[in-house]
């Protein structure tokens, strides 16, 4: 986790168009106005003065696949029992997002607030909420962990069945509704329960990390999704051994991961490769012993 915390600032996930094409994790209130530039994070409200009230804030509205995302003003309703809202200090863009909004999904349900990967602060809880409370640092995760199924006890599975029926859906678990409206009154969908792309957002207590406050929440929010996801294909997919030789296509957000987690992991030669090669001093930075460019033949640096 430290090491993670300490080199993540270069992590710069790649996705394409109508998202921008060099893309940070964006702070809080001014993050869609921004793009992508860095802005002061500004705390909309105090829970006190918010818990138990709708809350009215910007949101990037996705209407219909294929569509641009509007900018707008949304509704979002107070926690209902076992869930949180979360005010997003950054968020993160990953190609799953464009994915979904490019209407390949299966489960991609419109109208929706995408996002996934991404950090903030609980502003309130819901009834029954026990494991978390106003002021905490939490990391919104779209794959839960209730510590009670089967499959969380199972030691090699992580797929949370307690909410995944209605995230799968965009609706939360209490009464199958959603937590965000548009101006007109209009339901909007949630997306992987989490939909980030929000100034507020509400999720299940069972999809929130709590982590060390001082983090911080511009790199961590790429725990949610980019490192967690290379790390894991080093760690349960590839099952990478000390003296494996590594090759990781695409050097975006996941293959700097993979290549930190492979060198952790002992690999001893890691070819990076990737078609644009302003991205090899970093992949080299990261643990990598090769950098290919495969429009280059026999090209290695």
């Amino acid at each position: 986790m430290h090491a993670v915390r300490a080199q993540q600032k270069q992590l710069t996930p790649q996705v394409h168009a109508p998202f921008p094409s060099a893309c940070v994790p964006l702070p809080h209130r001014s993050a869609f106005a921004a793009r992508g530039r860095n802005a002061s994070v500004k705390t909309c409200a105090m829970a006190s003065e918010t818990a138990g009230k709708p809350i009215q804030c910007k949101a990037a509205v996705a209407w219909a696949p294929k569509q641009p995302l509007d900018v707008t003003t949304v509704t979002v309703a107070p926690p209902g029992p076992g869930e949180v809202r979360v005010r997003i200090v950054a968020t993160a863009l990953c190609h799953t997002d464009a994915y979904t909004l490019d209407g390949m999904d299966p489960e991609g349900n419109f109208p929706s607030i995408l996002g996934h990967e991404a950090a903030g602060v609980v502003e309130s809880a819901g009834d029954g909420v026990t494991t978390l409370q106003p002021g905490d640092h939490v990391i919104p995760c779209y794959q839960a962990y209730c510590g009670e199924c089967k499959f969380c006890k199972h030691p090699d599975s992580n797929l949370c069945t307690s909410v995944r029926a209605f995230t799968g859906k965009g609706v939360m678990k209490s009464d199958g509704k959603t937590r965000f409206t548009s101006s007109d009154g209009k339901p909007i969908l949630h997306f992987m329960g989490t939909s980030t792309f929000s100034e507020y957002t509400v999720i299940h207590a069972e999809s929130a990390a709590k982590i060390d406050p001082a983090a911080p929440m511009d790199k961590v929010s790429l725990l949610g999704c980019g490192v967690s996801t290379g790390w894991g294909a080093v760690d349960n997919t590839a099952k990478v051994k000390p003296g494996s030789t590594v090759a990781v296509f695409g050097l975006g957000a996941v293959g700097l991961a993979v290549i930190e987690r492979a060198k952790k992991a002992g690999a001893s030669r890691i070819f990076a490769i990737d078609i644009n090669p302003s991205k090899f001093p970093v992949a080299m930075e990261w643990g990598a012993t090769e950098c290919v460019n495969p429009k280059v033949r026999y090209q290695s640096v």
